[in-house]
């Protein structure tokens, strides 16, 4: 896991591991080197530093750096696109930008909003992304740097994937109803550099939300792009298709695969998901050779696995929590964590941290036998991924941002 950490800070210029800059952190894969978290909070004043109500709504997952909170939110019923950035130690808002204004805003499910998708934050420089109503860069100061809208498709549900960056490239995912490709923006300029369609598979659902995730393969970079019915590896540098592996009718993806001891975990998607173990050193449609081992229950359809050494943790979205050995596949356990699941968990100073839709966070002990360390709730509806930061989780609901922190003694 190390190695990964290192490639991905290394490609994309990304801050410092105590920051918290895209989706899943630092590695993209949900890792905190901080040493303490909090495990016992409450809505009313237990360790909750401060709380601020963020206008409208978003399912952005907070990034932190360089002492800043962003996220994205929609207002005036998705017609306002609009990133804003607070102060970490003390919720003020410090800036609230509009990026973009759509007349007419696509249609969403009500699990989603119009900015679902995660910022990146790279040194003085803010991406983000809302699909087909716009991706852009501002820089820290809220201004714009480039705006790209040229990239049409017919959504299903709204938009979901988060972006990546990679080198000088904003690598994302456009899988709707009527095509399906993989796009790499310029990050200096927004200009396209290549767009690859995805291979044209006969099933009946073909849109997914999934984001990239850039792994190293015996010295060569590797974008994973997880869609329906297949999980492509993509060269970044060209956008040429690197390996295949077909899973069916599996749609609707959500989940960002992880990587490590030479093993990709893939989640296959709606309506009966298969966790796959994908060696990713093939060439080519690989599917008959290159599949590990496979795990049909306990798989997750939203919340991204997390790899913490030997061992895979998942979560299903029915609440059901797994750990299994990442080599064999071997179920360690099985548990009723409790509630329904779409934020993806994350793991810190030796816990890994549960949230489920209902404000509620099951913290357990990152071990091979079970051991749940707390149980602890907040009002609202909780969709997003928490951020964990110097001692602190950034944790957003449908209407507030709170920072937790245990109090000094």
């Amino acid at each position: 896991m190390k190695s990964t950490l290192l490639l991905v800070l290394a490609l994309a210029g990304l801050a410092a591991a105590q920051d918290w800059p895209q989706f899943r952190g630092p590695d993209g894969q949900g890792h905190s080197d901080v040493k303490a978290l909090p495990l016992k909070w409450s809505d009313g004043a237990e360790n909750i530093k401060w709380k601020v109500a963020i206008d409208g709504l978003g399912w952005s997952s907070p990034v932190v750096a360089d002492g800043k909170i962003w996220l994205t939110t929609a207002t005036e019923d998705g017609k306002s696109l609009r990133v804003i950035s607070l102060d970490a130690a003390t919720g003020k808002e410090l800036k609230n930008v509009e990026v973009f204004r759509v007349e007419a805003p696509p249609k969403i499910h009500n699990k989603n909003s119009h900015a679902s998708p995660t910022p990146i934050v790279e040194k003085d420089r803010v991406y983000v992304h809302f699909g087909t109503s716009g991706t852009a860069c501002l820089t820290t100061e809220g201004k714009p740097v480039w705006k790209q809208q040229g990239i049409k498709y017919s959504m299903v549900h709204g938009s979901g994937g988060s972006p990546a960056l990679v080198g000088d490239l904003l690598i994302f995912s456009c899988d709707g109803v009527d095509a399906q490709m993989v796009i790499a923006l310029d990050k200096k300029s927004g200009a396209i550099k290549w767009k690859t369609p995805r291979e044209v598979l006969q099933i009946p659902k073909k849109f997914a939300f999934s984001t990239p995730l850039v792994i190293d393969v015996k010295g060569g970079h590797q974008a994973v792009c997880p869609g329906a019915g297949a999980v492509t590896s993509y060269d970044p540098a060209s956008g040429r298709a690197v390996w295949t592996v077909k899973y069916g009718t599996g749609y609707s993806n959500v989940p960002r695969p992880v990587f490590g001891h030479g093993l990709l975990f893939v989640s296959s998607g709606f309506d009966s998901p298969t966790l796959l173990a994908i060696k990713p050193d093939g060439r080519g449609d690989v599917t008959e050779t290159h599949v590990a081992w496979k795990m049909t229950k306990g798989a997750p359809l939203s919340p991204s696995p997390i790899l913490v050494g030997d061992e895979l943790y998942l979560v299903d979205d029915r609440g059901t929590g797994s750990c299994v050995d990442a080599v064999t596949g071997k179920v360690h356990w099985q548990e009723r964590i409790g509630g329904n699941f779409s934020a993806s968990p994350i793991h810190a100073a030796g816990q890994i941290y549960f949230l489920d839709e209902n404000g509620g966070t099951t913290v357990v002990k990152a071990d091979k036998t079970f051991a749940k360390l707390s149980k602890n709730d907040l009002k609202g509806r909780t969709l997003a991924s928490p951020a964990p930061i110097d001692g602190a989780l950034f944790l957003r609901t449908d209407t507030q941002l709170f920072r937790i922190e245990a109090e000094a003694k």
